[in-house]
């Protein structure tokens, strides 16, 4: 299988890029099928919102449609009528729910409105009333206090005799708030008052778990998981080794290669003065291409921690970002590098399987999540297909 290292005939337009990112689709197929074996009797589902996690929809739709992801989650209606093309029968799931004007999207589209409150509730049965039989699902809140019905409201609702025929809820699901911490009692405590919503909507499928919750226990896996995060190699466990392979690989080119001497300041503010000759390599990437202004190496309040800045991966090493990182342009402090090591034209790898994107995450004080979907428009993407 082609890895995120060995890149084989790579396209004219990829070369030259100023700023790539290379997906690797056979380790996304492999984390979903990963997931899923870890799912045991549970259906696997897939969440493909916010472009695939910055991995691009179509590509990511139809890898996951391949290696047999049947359900999917998005965010909002159109992620799921874009996606509606690849994953031609699964079902399609829309976290967001339902709001006025939105219907005939809904039908057109065959997608699935996760019902998320009660004003949401009476707007899809007028929908369905009037035009026919549509499934739908229900979020409950057990406890996470963003989107869903509360406990007392789902309970009223399985409880109502007089609701229409044509309301035909397929899911009933809910989201946990601390997954990511095993230890957490918050976890018992959400399972045990799903366990009463499962309960109450019998013969109803029911989901609790996303990445996190998977690793978590059969307990916690009902009828269906919702793996996101975990597909695209991110870590859903804290404190634990990742087990998933890295997906994506942003690279940033060098635009230049200058030597400054010891006194000299670099970047805006003049944050950091080299405490010795230096030899810095200007990168082509910045917080316009979510590589985060908090990754920089000085200038910014997460540097008066104990929490060191970002680094890059290059000419087999990894260099620390030097200042600050600024709109387009990002310096690294290449100076323990032999002298050549680095040129113009070269690739610094910003994260990928040399350098993990939740370790660079937490160098800007966030988590790996937010470096995949803030990726922005600039970078050239090269998809290494899944071959098995």
């Amino acid at each position: 299988m082609t890895a995120l290292t060995e890149i084989p005939e790579l396209p004219e337009d990829f070369l030259n890029a100023p700023l790539r990112l290379t997906v690797d689709l056979g380790a996304l197929a492999d984390n979903w099928r990963d997931m899923a074996r870890r799912s045991g009797s549970a259906r696997t589902a897939a969440v493909v919102k916010a472009d695939a996690y910055g991995m691009g929809i179509e590509d990511a739709g139809i890898t996951l449609y391949e290696a047999g992801a049947r359900d999917f989650f998005v965010a909002v209606p159109s992620e799921g009528a874009t996606l509606r093309a690849y994953a031609p029968d699964a079902r399609i799931f829309v976290l967001s729910g339902l709001w006025p004007g939105a219907e005939q999207t809904f039908f057109d589209n065959d997608l699935v409105p996760v019902i998320a409150s009660e004003e949401q509730l009476a707007l899809w049965m007028a929908a369905v009333s009037e035009r026919g039989d549509h499934p739908c699902a229900l979020h409950v809140d057990t406890g996470f206090n963003r989107l869903g019905l509360s406990m007392k409201e789902a309970f009223e609702l399985a409880g109502d005799v007089s609701r229409p025929a044509s309301f035909s809820p397929v899911l009933v699901l809910s989201h946990l708030a601390c997954a990511d911490d095993p230890s957490s009692p918050m976890n018992r405590r959400q399972l045990e008052s799903f366990r009463e919503v499962s309960a109450a909507f019998e013969g109803i499928e029911s989901s609790l778990s996303a990445s996190a919750g998977i690793f978590l226990g059969s307990d916690y896996h009902f009828d269906l998981t919702r793996p996101g995060i975990a597909l695209y190699g991110g870590e859903a466990v804290n404190g634990v080794a990742n087990p998933m392979r890295p997906v994506a690989k942003a690279e940033a080119r060098i635009l230049q290669v200058r030597e400054a001497a010891a006194g000299e300041t670099v970047s805006y503010g003049g944050t950091l003065t080299l405490a010795h000759d230096s030899r810095l390599a200007i990168a082509s990437a910045g917080y316009a291409d979510g590589y985060l202004r908090s990754l920089s190496g000085s200038g910014v309040p997460l540097r008066q921690t104990n929490i060191p800045g970002a680094s890059g991966f290059i000419a087999g090493k990894r260099v620390p970002v030097a200042g600050r990182v600024t709109m387009d342009l990002t310096i690294f402090d290449v100076t323990d590098l032999p002298d050549g090591a680095v040129r113009a034209g070269d690739y610094i790898e910003l994260f990928g399987p040399n350098m993990p994107v939740d370790e660079v995450a937490r160098a800007g004080g966030t988590i790996g999540y937010e470096m995949l979907v803030g990726l922005g428009l600039r970078y050239e993407r090269h998809y290494l297909e899944d071959e098995n």
